[in-house]
């Protein structure tokens, strides 16, 4: 069992994250007998997914429909497994920006130190 913070710094997220994710019932922790969150092993298993989908820009309101369709149960894995396949498809075009982008710069990197050994090579000494 994790207290908010515990987890919070297991996941290297802040405890407003957290909250933030039980108001969009993302996540649904065990409370004490003081009404203290109290996490379990599966909570931390479920928000490492939850922050990973977040960190390839899943909005929250898909990854809160995730959750939905997962809580439902069996009968929501086509849906659950299209939701799914259309992020992926998502990371795979931000992939492709990304290395298009990285090329980009890389070649104006080069152009630029080209130029500046260029201009080294020019200066009297």
């Amino acid at each position: 069992m994790y207290t908010i913070s515990e987890i919070a710094d297991l996941l290297g997220v802040s405890p407003h994250t957290l909250r933030y994710y039980e108001k969009e019932k993302i996540v649904v922790p065990d409370r004490d007998a003081n009404g203290n969150r109290v996490y379990r092993k599966e909570h931390l298993t479920w928000l490492r997914f939850v922050i990973q989908l977040k960190k390839t820009k899943m909005p929250i309101a898909k990854i809160r429909k995730y959750t939905e369709l997962y809580l439902e149960g069996e009968h929501t894995t086509t849906a659950r497994l299209a939701l799914l396949e259309e992020h992926q498809r998502a990371i795979q075009e931000q992939l492709h920006t990304l290395t298009a982008t990285e090329k980009m710069l890389s070649d104006k990197i080069e152009s630029y130190k080209q130029y500046m050994a260029r201009m080294k090579n020019k200066q009297p000494t």
